[in-house]
């Protein structure tokens, strides 16, 4: 028997391992694009039913003003509206995070393969660049007023 048919023998073993976890580094990094997908997909629509309820909040204030009505209510709407959209800041951190991580997931792929099986006969494995930054997003909660943009 020879390395390749033979999962008993020593070196086949690390060989086999490696190609599991690069399965699962490829099926964790296709997860996470896909979860920033629907990330990005449900932000949108939020931003833009929460960009039209407040133009209509707007309208409303505005009428209320012209018939001298009081629009108290309709200012804690607003309120609650912009808090709404302030919490939609930290959609777009989270698809920051999960790029970054994708990133970093398929260089540690990309270098699994290359230490494990080497170039092919198409040339030298491409082996993607890592992040230099350790975390793009420093926010790890949302407090009422405490949103740190980059």
């Amino acid at each position: 028997m020879n390395e390749t048919t033979s999962p008993a023998e020593p070196g086949m073993l690390p060989l086999l391992a490696a190609a599991e976890l690069q399965d699962h580094l490829m099926t964790v990094t296709n997860d996470l694009e896909r979860l920033q997908r629907l990330l990005d997909d449900a932000g949108e629509a939020l931003s833009g039913h929460f960009f039209a309820a407040s133009a209509q909040v707007q309208h409303l204030l505005r009428q209320s003003a012209e018939r001298g009505e009081d629009g108290a209510t309709l200012h804690e709407i607003m309120e609650h509206i912009a808090g709404a959209i302030t919490a939609l800041q930290f959609q777009d951190m989270a698809t920051q995070l999960i790029a970054h991580t994708s990133q970093r997931l398929r260089n540690c792929q990309d270098q699994l393969a290359r230490d494990t099986f080497g170039d092919d006969e198409d040339g030298t494995t491409v082996v993607e660049i890592a992040p230099l930054r350790p975390n793009p997003v420093t926010q790890d909660e949302m407090d009422a007023g405490s949103v740190e943009l980059f």
